[in-house]
């Protein structure tokens, strides 16, 4: 098991990219927004929040392996963050790719209470739900912009 939560919080090895892991997982994301994209934005929600506890998991399960919390090498949380930021979020080009956007950096920035999270969590908990909130800031920000064009 512990390989298998391993490959899972590696986002099938992209965590071990030597450059940018975080960013290169978030993809994942977008190719699950994309894939998604047809199905009710309910049944979406739905299977987010079994895959926050999933990755909630594999994190916890990944960092007793190896010894470190949030390793970089962890990028499923990245995965997790993006989906939450596109919830119920009418899909194009224009909005995965502002979501993106958003979501990295929120993500990177980690305005409070992101950085509080981020810092004080411990755990599977701890590496994801950081993420999970800077979706939720993406999200809110991505409406917001979409509000303001008239799109939504």
């Amino acid at each position: 098991m512990r390989r298998f939560a391993l490959w899972m919080s590696t986002g099938l090895g992209i965590g071990y990219m030597p450059f940018a892991p975080g960013t290169f997982g978030t993809l994942w994301g977008v190719l699950i927004f994309y894939l998604t994209r047809e199905l009710p934005w309910a049944w979406v929600a739905g299977g987010i929040v079994i895959f926050v506890f999933l990755a909630v998991y594999f994190a916890h399960v990944t960092e007793e392996t190896l010894g470190s919390h949030d390793s970089s090498i962890i990028v499923l949380d990245e995965v997790v963050g993006y989906l939450v930021g596109v919830i119920a979020i009418p899909f194009s080009i224009k909005t995965m790719i502002l979501a993106f956007l958003l979501f990295r950096l929120f993500d990177i920035v980690k305005p409070y209470p992101i950085r509080s999270i981020d810092r004080h969590w411990g755990g599977g908990w701890g590496v994801v739900m950081d993420d999970v909130l800077a979706g939720v800031f993406a999200n809110i920000c991505l409406r917001l912009i979409l509000w303001i064009w008239g799109i939504a």
